[in-house]
């Protein structure tokens, strides 16, 4: 009984393969002499959304000589599992683009924050968009990662800073695979930034974020996982250190 090169697993018949890529070298990820488990001048067929065989490319233009499996020639060209991209902001609204003008000459984040730039300006933007907005312009950027190779997208929230905008920019997360065929995980990251509104009430905000807020995003199950932003533009300490 044949087993799968890479999992152990019995390999499908040829006879149920649905597409064959030939001639592609492939890293399996899996320990070898060669780096990453390079697999040179090899085949790898699918059968429905699974691999069904790996294989040399000799062997496999064997196998497909008398057979009418559909076979793409990937002669020169890299398989590699699908990347992940742990760390996004997919769902915003707004255009910073003039702030990367500001940092080329010499602002700081923290100056730009501080004047009313950085993240504050696209929470401000975020806050007025329409979901359909900000759903629209979140596939268009998954559809980039897409085509790089990206299959799985971590995407985090926090240009809300409020319970509302919050939620819905996780609800919108949630709807960009039914747009993209990418897996989406979202982060509540409500510890973005302090809101203007909670400029005078530091701790009120962490309270808030870290009690309610976050009690009604799990209730939702729109969040698999929380972050928080620790910087002294994001949420500054509540009190000086002492002095010496």
């Amino acid at each position: 009984m044949r087993t799968s090169a890479i999992s152990g697993r019995p390999a499908v018949q040829q006879s149920k393969w649905d597409r064959v890529w030939v001639g592609a070298n492939m890293a399996t990820m899996v320990p070898g002499t060669e780096a990453y488990g390079n697999l040179l001048d090899s085949a790898l067929a699918i059968a429905g959304d699974r691999i069904a065989w790996i294989g040399s490319a000799v062997e496999a233009r064997t196998r497909l000589a008398a057979s009418a499996v559909p076979c793409v020639d990937a002669t020169g060209l890299w398989i590699t599992p699908g990347f992940i991209d742990c760390h996004t902001h997919l769902v915003y609204a707004g255009n910073r683009a003039g702030e990367f003008e500001q940092r080329l000459l010499g602002a700081s984040y923290e100056q730009i924050s501080r004047a009313g730039g950085g993240i504050q300006s696209t929470v401000d933007a975020t806050r007025t968009a329409s979901s359909e907005a900000l759903l629209a312009s979140a596939a268009a950027r998954a559809r980039a990662l897409s085509a790089e190779g990206v299959t799985t997208i971590e995407v985090k929230s926090g240009y809300g800073l409020e319970l509302d905008t919050e939620a819905r920019m996780l609800s919108v997360a949630r709807d960009i695979a039914a747009r993209v065929p990418v897996s989406i995980r979202t982060t509540f990251l409500g510890l973005h930034a302090l809101p203007r509104e909670y400029a005078q009430d530091r701790q009120g905000f962490v309270d808030r974020v870290s009690g309610p807020w976050l009690e009604a995003i799990a209730a939702a199950g729109l969040a698999d996982a929380v972050d928080a932003f620790c910087d002294s533009i994001g949420l500054p300490r509540l009190a000086a250190p002492p002095t010496a």
